[in-house]
């Protein structure tokens, strides 16, 4: 591995953190993103901050013929949860391709810590920041991920296709794919207008 000095390693990850965007699967391509990168950015996630160490991020890798259950639980789950008025096919059709299109989507889940040591904001916080590496880790790779978190992840549906246990719960899912999205510069307004010194 490089060495970097600390001024280009601050360099590179300012790049990469101001390059990190939502990038959505109907950009992504055929190209399946390699395991060692799938890996490298769970191994990464295990390097977010946790008090007291509770470690409470799970996570479950779906691809392949999995990706096709996926879209049936979302697809389904949006059926269900839609009158026959306000059903729109065009939309059913997205939930599964939105599956279909990933190369992996990795569900984002919380293990609370049995003694309750911590607030449960703060469990969660743990888990936002280890999703926070992993996107940052595919930004650096150039490979798109969105994190989704619709209805269906609090469904007794998602809990068994999960295969969680009773103390886990799902915060969503990560999607994830080459892309072909061009670069666009970040929406945010000045800094200056959310600090006071």
């Amino acid at each position: 591995m490089e060495t970097l000095s600390p001024l280009n390693l601050s360099e590179s990850t300012t790049t990469i953190i101001r390059e990190r965007r939502s990038i959505y699967p109907p950009t992504y391509t055929d190209q399946i993103v390699e395991n060692h990168i799938i890996e490298e950015m769970l191994e990464n996630a295990n390097y977010a901050p946790t008090h007291r160490l509770t470690e409470p991020w799970r996570f479950k890798v779906i691809a392949g013929d999995k990706r096709e259950g996926l879209g049936e639980l979302l697809g389904t789950y949006y059926r269900s949860v839609t009158t026959a008025e306000t059903f729109k096919e065009s939309k059913h059709q997205r939930l599964l391709e939105k599956a279909r299109r990933s190369s992996h989507i990795i569900a984002i889940c919380m293990q609370r810590d049995e003694a309750e040591r911590v607030p449960e904001w703060e469990e969660v916080a743990a888990v936002a920041m280890a999703v926070q590496n992993m996107w940052l880790t595919a930004t650096a790779h150039n490979v798109g991920a969105y994190w989704s978190s619709p209805g269906v992840i609090n469904s007794e549906a998602c809990h068994h296709f999960l295969h969680l246990k009773a103390s886990e719960r799902c915060l969503g899912f990560l999607f994830l794919g080459y892309h072909n999205m061009p670069k666009a510069a970040p929406k945010r307004t000045p800094m200056a207008s959310k600090v006071e010194w």
